[in-house]
């Protein structure tokens, strides 16, 4: 196993900045950005320009991480291939394949994305789209050595009335995606606010677990007793607020780190767990999101041991 982080915590650095930064401070792996540079959103980044990947860029960016040491153990570009409007939805689609395109140029084997959800449209009709869309984004994948990994975020903040919009957030939708072929980026944080134990999902699946974020969570940061397990109802103007808990830094939420890395070495795991910084406490600024990701570091550094 080895011990990375997802670049999108740090939008404004350059992947050569990230990689010398990540080296010094005890990483292994680097999980990589790959939005559209027309991205906007909070932790969207575009560490590499997949849309226009000569070889000589694939060269130096091999390059750049031997150098360094370190791994480059996914592609991450996660949106929602299930958007309710076709010409946005077509150009995820489109920016997808040149991300599995520059993931089979560096030899990476996966490429992160979610789901989705078409949030007009009841969970059933939405489940029969997936099975109609993505067959041809696996065997594209597929034909280029690639496989694709679907991060098990709820992504509330995508439903107008944060319901979940990503039908990837539970052991039964895993087991209804896993019969179109595709692998869990598996995240301990979003299993943990919905009141699954992560812990007792690791065993079941781990022959499509090939990849895992390291995020924590911070249940009662707020007022569940007022708002209920669905989060603020009346007046929510930002969507990603819940209203009773947060996401944090490794370490400083509910986690079990201990029991979440003996259980993945128990099963075999030997993938990277890559840290997923989106801990307001520790953001804000690039100087806060490095103090972050160090703390991280210093809960898993010893719990991962190669």
């Amino acid at each position: 196993m080895k011990l990375g982080f997802l670049t999108a915590c740090l939008p404004g650095w350059s992947l050569p900045r990230i990689a010398e930064w990540a080296s010094g401070n005890g990483y292994e792996a680097l999980e990589v950005a790959v939005w559209p540079r027309t991205g906007g959103r909070d932790f969207e980044a575009s560490h590499l320009p997949v849309a226009d990947f000569p070889a000589a860029r694939a060269e130096e960016t091999l390059a750049l991480f031997a150098e360094h040491g370190l791994e480059l153990s996914a592609l991450a570009y996660y949106e929602n291939h299930l958007h309710p409007d076709p010409e946005r939805r077509a150009e995820i689609r489109t920016h997808f394949k040149h991300a599995v395109d520059a993931a089979a140029a560096l030899g990476v084997p996966y490429v992160g994305t979610f789901i989705g959800r078409d949030w007009t449209r009841p969970v059933a009709d939405n489940l029969k789209e997936a099975e109609r869309v993505f067959p041809e984004l696996v065997d594209y994948a597929g034909e280029h050595g690639v496989k694709v990994i679907i991060e098990n975020c709820v992504m509330e903040g995508w439903h107008p009335d944060g319901y979940p919009g990503n039908l990837a957030y539970s052991p039964e939708l895993w087991e209804w995606m896993f019969s179109l072929d595709l692998y869990l980026n598996w995240d301990p944080s979003h299993l943990t606010w919905i009141g699954i134990d992560p812990v007792k999902t690791i065993a079941p699946y781990i022959d499509r677990i090939v990849h895992a974020q390291a995020k924590d969570v911070e249940l009662g940061s707020g007022d569940i007793d007022r708002y209920g397990f669905f989060g603020k109802a009346v007046g929510r103007p930002d969507p990603w607020d819940n209203g009773w808990w947060r996401y944090r830094v490794p370490g400083l939420g509910q986690v079990d780190w201990a029991r979440v890395v003996d259980r993945l070495y128990e099963h075999g795991f030997t993938g990277t767990l890559s840290v997923e910084h989106e801990d307001p406490v520790w953001g804000g600024t690039e100087e806060k999101v490095v103090q972050g990701l160090r703390i991280a570091h210093r809960t898993l550094r010893p719990l991962v041991i190669g």
